[in-house]
C-alpha cells in the first residue's frame, strides 16, 4: 500500500495528458483549420488570378470569416453538450432522492462489472453515496468528471485563436512572396506548418510524432490539391 503523500501524488500525476484533452482538441483543430482553409482559398484564387490583389482579399476574408465560425461553433457545439451534462445531473439529483435505494443497486452494479465481489461493491457503494452520493454518480454512472466535463468558452477562444495563428501563417506567405509560383510556395509552407503543429500537438498530447505528421500531411495535402485543381478547371481570370 502506498503511503504518498498528496504533494507527491500530484507530482506523479502531472505527467498526464488527459488533462488538457478538451482544449488541445479544440486548439489543434483550429489551427490545422485555419492553415488549412487560407492556403486552401489562396491556392484557388491564385491559380484563378493574374493579380495579388484579389488572392489578398479573398484569402484575409476566409482568415476572419473562418475564425469567427470556428469560435462560435466550437462554443454552440460545447455549450449543447454541457446542457445535456447538466440536464443529466439534474435528473441523477431527482432519482437519489425519489429511488435512492435503486441508486444504490445501479452503483453496486457498477462496481461488479469492474472487478469487485458483490459484498465488496455493495460496501463501496454505500460508502461513496455516504462520503458523496451526487458526484459518485456522475462520476461512475455518467461517466463525467472535472478532466471531461465541457468548457464551452475555453474551447471557443481556443479554437478561433489558433484559427488565427493557423491561418496568419499562410495569410503571409501571400502578402510577401513572388506571385510566381505562388500555389507551390503556398503549399510548400502550408505542409512545413501543418508539421510543425503535428510535431507540436503530439508532442503537448503525448503520441507518437510521426503519425501526427503523416496524418495532418496527407489530409492538407488532399484538401490543398482538390481547391487547386478546382481553381484551375474554372480557369476563370478574376484579375
Amino acid at each position: 500500500m502506498s503511503n504518498k503523500e498528496p504533494e507527491q501524488l500530484e507530482d506523479y500525476l502531472a505527467p498526464h495528458y488527459i488533462h488538457r484533452s478538451n482544449w488541445l482538441r479544440a486548439a489543434v483543430l483550429g489551427a490545422n483549420d485555419g492553415i488549412l482553409s487560407t492556403a486552401s482559398i489562396a491556392i484557388g484564387i491564385t491559380a484563378a488570378s493574374a493579380t495579388r490583389e484579389p488572392i489578398i482579399l479573398a484569402t484575409l476574408a476566409g482568415l476572419v470569416a473562418g475564425a469567427l465560425s470556428m469560435a462560435a461553433g466550437e462554443y454552440v457545439s460545447v455549450s449543447s453538450q454541457t446542457d445535456i451534462e447538466n440536464a443529466d445531473i439534474e435528473r441523477e439529483k431527482r432519482e437519489l432522492i425519489e429511488t435512492p435505494d435503486l441508486e444504490l443497486e445501479m452503483l453496486t452494479a457498477i462496481y461488479i462489472k469492474r472487478g469487485l465481489k458483490k459484498a465488496t461493491a455493495l460496501q463501496v457503494a454505500k460508502e461513496l453515496t455516504e462520503y458523496d452520493a451526487l458526484g459518485t454518480h456522475v462520476r461512475d454512472e455518467l461517466g463525467i468528471t472535472e478532466v471531461s466535463k465541457a468548457n464551452p468558452l475555453q474551447a471557443a477562444l481556443a479554437s478561433g485563436a489558433a484559427f488565427t495563428v493557423g491561418g496568419l501563417l499562410p495569410f503571409l506567405v501571400v502578402l510577401f512572396l513572388p506571385l510566381r509560383n505562388m500555389e507551390y510556395s503556398l503549399y510548400g509552407f502550408s505542409i512545413i506548418f501543418l508539421i510543425i503543429l503535428g510535431s507540436v500537438s503530439a508532442k503537448t498530447g503525448g503520441s507518437k510524432i510521426t503519425k501526427a505528421i503523416a496524418r495532418i500531411t496527407l489530409w492538407g495535402t488532399i484538401a490543398m490539391g482538390i481547391t487547386a485543381l478546382i481553381g484551375h478547371l474554372f480557369n476563370i481570370n478574376i484579375a
